[in-house]
């Protein structure tokens, strides 16, 4: 348990940044500092701060070299705080620090637990009202489908979706969460202003419009690979629950599920095939005991959220044929076996086909046709 809990409260059982560790303007500028040193990982400066119980203490305890890599001791004595400072107010960003009673209460109770954020746009969620998102970066279509369906719901129903803005289930989640005009937080394993990955700057825009951006990293930090397996504490940290979908065998995903479960967190993944690597993650924790969901009606059911109302199909729109059809497409499927199944000639069995496919309930993948996941829901 942490020293610095509340007499009567139960603080989380490792150590935390003592109370008045950034308490002054020195300790504020000392800490502006230790957010831009690459060295010396969170918990690295939380043993420190045990011993000195000050940013400012700490600070000149590196700067005497008594800690920290000699590329951060020279940064320590180089660096001008309000040159950072700077910077935060040139990308708009606020700097929230651990005496601030604005730091995210669900940060408290993590390992580890940034000492400080730097946050664009909107305030940070409640935990209450926050769900992680995550998964595989070279996602399957399905997979990209489901993650934008359960940003959306959870858009809908209220509640802020959390991911790291990578490509893929992590970009499908949060576009899911601005088509329906909700709250979406992209946590940076960057600084704020550093827009990563590439392919990332427009839907960073589109956060940064209407949502929230946030980092532990000084503005202008750029995206170490070391940076991102410990951002993945911040994303499940600040969530009541994190979904898994998709994602290989020694995956980021599989590294935030994990710190979710620590934190106490519930864990929910969507299963796939068996036969594919990219459902090695989904399928372990359920394995393990993470909750199965089938898409964003089973989430939004275990959660407590109120559904989109009408969010589905309406099946009293669908013909008899038509029903059948979407009956018969449990995986990718040529147009003759549905026309067998049919008892249906082939070009009428294509143009039941492409009417599906322009409600949305159907697509057409190589010849192939499969079901979306609207699709799914209605036939199920």
């Amino acid at each position: 348990m942490s020293d610095d809990a509340p007499e009567g409260a139960s603080g989380p059982p490792w150590p935390t940044w003592p109370v008045g560790f950034v308490g002054t303007p020195e300790d504020r500028s000392a800490a502006l500092v230790l957010s831009a040193l690459q060295g010396l990982t969170p918990r690295r400066l939380l043993e420190r701060a045990q011993q000195h119980r000050t940013a400012s203490a700490v600070l000149a305890d590196i700067r005497r070299g008594s800690a920290g890599s000699e590329r951060d001791r020279a940064f320590a004595r180089t660096l001008d705080p309000a040159s950072i400072g700077a910077a935060a107010d040139a990308c708009a960003a606020r700097i929230v620090t651990w005496d601030d009673p604005s730091y995210p209460s669900q940060l408290r109770h993590i390992h580890d637990p940034p000492v400080l954020l730097y946050v664009i746009g909107a305030d940070l969620p409640d935990v209450g009202s926050a769900v992680a998102v995550v998964g595989a970066r070279s996602c399957t279509e399905i997979g990209r489908e489901v993650a934008f369906g359960i940003g959306r719901a959870l858009g809908v129903a209220r509640a802020t979706v959390i991911s790291g803005a990578a490509r893929g289930i992590d970009a499908a989640a949060h576009l899911g969460a601005l088509d329906a005009r909700g709250g979406t937080v992209a946590v940076m394993g960057c600084g704020v202003d550093v827009p990563y990955p590439r392919g990332s700057r427009e839907l960073l825009e589109r956060i940064r419009d209407s949502g929230t951006i946030v980092s532990e990293h000084a503005p202008g930090t750029p995206p170490f690979q070391r940076n991102f397996p410990a951002r993945n504490r911040i994303v499940a940290g600040l969530s009541a629950a994190t979904v898994v979908v998709e994602g290989a065998t020694g995956s980021g995903s599989m590294i935030t599920a994990e710190h979710a479960m620590e934190f106490g967190r519930d864990v929910y993944a969507v299963p796939g095939p068996v036969t594919s690597a990219l459902s090695s993650v989904p399928l372990r924790l359920i394995r393990d005991g993470a909750t199965m969901i089938r898409g964003p009606a089973d989430l939004i059911e275990d959660l407590g959220l109120a559904p989109e109302a009408g969010a589905g199909p309406d099946l009293a729109e669908l013909s008899a044929d038509e029903r059948r059809v979407l009956d018969r497409l449990a995986g990718p499927t040529l147009p003759d076996r549905v026309a067998a199944a049919l008892g249906a000639s082939v070009p009428e069995a294509v143009a039941i086909l492409m009417r599906l496919e322009l409600r949305g309930l159907v697509r057409n993948v190589g010849g192939r046709f499969e079901s979306t996941l609207r699709g799914s829901a209605a036939s199920g």
